[in-house]
């Protein structure tokens, strides 16, 4: 992958598209108070918003990115399709209708929010996808929160159907409280990139000495640390606050790097969400 240079700098997908190496999430933002803090993320530099139709602010984004004064191409706009719009027909009307929220002619990323329904809703799913990409209503497709077993069939779909797509991006929970080697494994064999929501574990690992010893070797707070450690792994950080200073913050991770031990420190072995974990949890 491409080096860890700045805000600005990015990976290219297996679709062929860029995309931006750190990203802004709105995850539990209320919709009321979700423009002004990414209207800020982007004044600030960040060029990725990670929204999605389960968190029901793909408008107040869509109005961020529209009076930004930013070109609409040089924004990266993320949604997904929900548990309860899984399935050929059901995601096709799901797309369509988040063009419609969001005041957008295309999304930069659809992901499949979690891979509940079952095998048959699932497929039918990355079938809508597929065409929605090839329609021009999406330039790259992906998956959130697949397991090992739902890769492997989501997989098998592709090579079989022979309709040429591929998986762009895989979302996870990631941080160094909960690193998927394995899923991560899977994807990085394929140039799958890796997106990591909840980078910062809700906040619930700040106080860790771990954390602090770091930032005190390196100037930096305990999220600046956390951050830096999924860039090094080669991860798209997706971390969300509505406070300026931390958005800010959160962006001030490019002028220093993690020394080989302090990453493998870093290394837990833990594996603690903090979220929801549907890896594990169905068929």
């Amino acid at each position: 992958m491409a080096a860890i240079k700045s805000l600005s700098s990015t990976y290219r997908m297996n679709s062929g598209y860029e995309i931006p190496i750190l990203g802004y999430g709105v995850y539990l933002v209320p919709a009321s108070r979700t423009e002004r803090p990414t209207l800020e993320a982007l004044r600030l530099g960040y060029r990725h918003v990670d929204s999605a139709i389960m968190y029901r602010n793909e408008k107040a984004c869509g109005r961020a990115i529209a009076s930004s004064g930013v070109d609409r191409a040089e924004i990266f706009f993320t949604t997904k399709i929900p548990p309860e719009s899984m399935g050929y027909n059901a995601t096709k009307k799901a797309i369509d209708s988040s063009l419609r929220t969001a005041e957008q002619e295309y999304f930069d990323l659809i992901l499949i929010h979690a891979p509940y329904g079952g095998k048959q809703a699932r497929l039918g799913s990355w079938r809508a996808l597929v065409e929605a990409q090839k329609a021009g209503k999406t330039r790259s497709i992906g998956v959130s929160n697949y397991g090992i077993h739902h890769l492997n069939e989501l997989e098998e779909y592709i090579n079989s159907s022979e309709d040429g797509s591929t998986i762009d991006v895989g979302q996870y929970e990631l941080h160094p409280w909960l690193d998927h080697s394995d899923i991560v494994q899977w994807l990085q064999q394929r140039n799958i990139v890796i997106q990591a929501y909840s980078p910062l574990a809700h906040g619930t690992r700040m106080k860790e000495p771990l954390l602090a010893s770091l930032g005190k070797k390196y100037g930096k707070s305990p999220a600046q640390i956390m951050i830096r450690w999924g860039l090094q792994k080669g991860f798209v950080p997706l971390p969300k606050s509505v406070t300026p200073s931390r958005i800010k913050e959160n962006s001030e991770v490019f002028d220093f790097e993690l020394e080989e031990e302090d990453m493998k420190v870093l290394h837990t072995g833990d594996y603690s969400p903090t979220d929801w974990d549907p890896t594990v949890d169905y068929d």
